[in-house]
């Protein structure tokens, strides 16, 4: 008799939907259409009443501009979270995505109706500047102007800038898009512990999760299915991978960025020093990350610690803590709760009001985020909810996320919605802790205790460690390919399993068929650059939960504030409110000090209850 994997249990989220409908009715309202041309309309007007005047206007006129400019974003930023929330629920609808091309390129035409006036101000000269600026009496948008004019050395002329956002629509977005449908598109076949193949069709999540199962052969197997996918696309997955790392190139040199990750740290408003003094920290302590690797093969009695074994729960019944959807609300929502009965409210109204789309389907997007939404609307959630106790963090990660979004939208507009990713991860891992730390509050079983302590240890070394080996592969594949044109796809595995083996070194044994495992990340694509900003969110957020810990008292206040204000200032500035010096170069030491704490207690904790296994 064939043996065929059991059918995913029922959590409750399977109707846990998102509802769109403080935005748009359907994907066929006639208001989109409507808002499209209002929209264009809306852009000609701001055209037509600033353009050439930038360097005339005063501190009353310029905030006229940019509170007039924020009104088209909202406007055009409310069609573009609809669709792409639409999209993001099944890419392979062709109305879906025929929308999202519309959607590319009416974004590039009202991008090159309205670039005029960032390219106006950032041609004065700076004592002209100054003197406007010295008129602006509101503090966020004088921080704008400010920060705008950052990016005048690496600024073209407008008809070079209007170029490369028309061709973006057919270059670089348009291979993004390619990659997101394609890769969302992938199913994965298991075959099960008797040979036999399952016939069910696992999309990218479910298969994935099959990773965290106690069962070693099914995470092996699972290992071997997303293998098979990543080796038969390798071709078109190299190939995008170089076209997209060759663009950024282009475009890098054009600008005169001194490096392929300028860029990304002006966006972050993160100094070149205090980005690379993050990396060292953490390259430096790759030793944290594997004691605890070693523990773990120590632990599970095995000879060696393969990559498919390294999110193998400690599960002592032999079996994952399941988990359904109202558990997962629950606990997420005390713990916010306590921590701060204002971050509670908007976190109760994420899952009252339907801000989340929580199922795992076919052609849904894997992995989770939280989109920022608008000022006249509010953040959306979607993630692929099936049970396991990571799926809760998960949830209290990006719940974090919206509380930021929407404290920031609703205190300072679109000028608080948008913040640096450095801080955009602050409010999601805080609330990991938070909500990590009330689990363990409750839990007396020291079993329990020790497998819960391991999953988030992994956690914060998914964060943490493997995010920084990533940059250190994006930076190799960077420097190889202008260095030395197009790349295999033996060069980009080579490079990953040299990053990836630096952080591991003996403490976990990677196959050569791990090598391909670069190719599904999609933040390398959508986002060059960015995944540095998860460590740097995590080592601050280790920081700040240690202060409230030690503090108590206004910290949640004070905290909320920063949480409010956004993008409207540096965070070095922002974060000085709540004792945080992230210019100490020694700064970022005392997380990773935290975390070889928590080792250490893992190394305590496991020894007490194991001591045959060390001895």
């Amino acid at each position: 008799m064939t043996q065929t994997m059991a059918e995913p249990k029922l959590t409750g989220a399977e109707s846990v939907m998102w509802d769109l409908s403080i935005l748009y009715a359907s994907i066929d309202d006639p208001q989109i259409d409507a808002d499209f041309a209002r929209l264009d309309s809306m852009a000609d007007a701001y055209a037509a009443r600033w353009r050439g005047r930038v360097a005339s206007l005063n501190g009353t006129e310029i905030v006229a501009a940019i509170e007039e400019e924020e009104a088209i974003s909202d406007l055009g930023g409310r069609i573009q979270t609809y669709i792409s929330l639409m999209f993001s629920e099944n890419s392979a609808d062709p109305v879906r995505g025929a929308l999202v091309q519309r959607l590319s390129e009416v974004g590039a035409q009202l991008a090159q109706k309205m670039m005029f006036f960032d390219l106006e101000w950032k041609s004065i000269d700076d004592a002209a500047a100054d003197a406007i600026l010295d008129q602006v009496t509101v503090p966020k948008y004088r921080h704008a102007l400010e920060a705008a004019r950052r990016y005048k050395p690496h600024t073209l002329t407008e008809p070079e800038e209007q170029i490369i956002v028309e061709k973006d629509v057919t270059g670089a977005s348009a291979w993004v898009r390619f990659y997101s449908q394609y890769t969302t598109a992938w199913t994965f076949t298991l075959t099960n512990a008797d040979g036999s193949i399952d016939p069910t069709p696992y999309n990218q999540s479910q298969i994935f999760a099959r990773l965290y199962e106690p069962d070693r052969d099914l995470r092996r197997r699972a290992a071997l299915s997303i293998t098979e996918v990543l080796r038969r696309d390798q071709m078109p997955l190299t190939y995008v991978f170089n076209t997209l790392i060759a663009d950024k190139g282009t475009e890098d040199k054009r600008r005169g960025y001194e490096s392929w990750i300028s860029a990304r740290n002006l966006s972050n408003k993160a100094p070149d020093s205090t980005v690379n003094a993050l990396i060292h920290a953490v390259t430096s302590r790759y030793d944290i990350c594997q004691r605890h690797y070693q523990l773990k093969r120590t632990l599970l009695g095995y000879d060696a610690l393969y990559e498919y074994d390294r999110y193998a729960p400690l599960s002592f019944n032999g079996e994952n803590k399941f988990h359904t959807w109202d558990e997962a609300r629950q606990i997420v929502e005390a713990a916010y709760e306590r921590f701060s009965p204002r971050v509670g409210e908007v976190v109760r109204r994420a899952f009252d009001e339907n801000w989340i789309h929580a199922p795992a389907q076919p052609h849904k997007r894997g992995g989770a985020f939280s989109a920022w939404g608008t000022p006249s609307s509010h953040p959306y959630i979607l993630m692929n909810f099936v049970g396991r106790t990571d799926d809760i963090m998960t949830l209290a990660h990006e719940l974090g996320h919206s509380v930021h979004q929407y404290m920031g939208g609703r205190a300072n507009g679109m000028t608080g919605l948008y913040t640096p990713l450095t801080t955009a991860e602050m409010a999601s891992t805080f609330g990991e802790i938070l909500t990590f730390n009330d689990l363990m509050a409750h839990e007396t079983d020291p079993r329990t205790r020790l497998e819960m302590l391991f999953e988030r240890t992994e956690g914060n070394f998914g964060t943490i460690f493997r995010q920084i080996a990533m940059n250190r592969f994006e930076e190799a594949i960077h420097i190889d390919r202008r260095d030395n044109g197009e790349l295999s796809t033996e060069r980009f595995n080579g490079h990953w399993m040299a990053t990836q083996r630096a952080l591991y070194a003996d403490s976990v044994s990677l196959q050569d068929d791990y090598g391909l495992w670069w190719s599904y990340i999609p933040h390398f694509l959508h986002t060059p650059g960015y995944v540095y900003a998860y460590s740097f969110g995590e080592l601050l957020v280790l920081s700040l939960y240690n202060l409230y810990s030690t503090q108590g008292g206004d910290f949640a206040d004070r905290y909320v504030g920063v949480l409010e204000a956004g993008g409207t200032d540096y965070p070095d500035k922002l974060l000085a409110q709540v004792g945080v010096d992230l210019n100490d170069p020694g700064f970022w030491d005392s997380g990773l000090d935290i975390l070889s704490g928590m080792v250490d207690q893992e190394e305590k904790l496991a020894r007490e209850i194991f001591p045959e296994k060390f001895a």
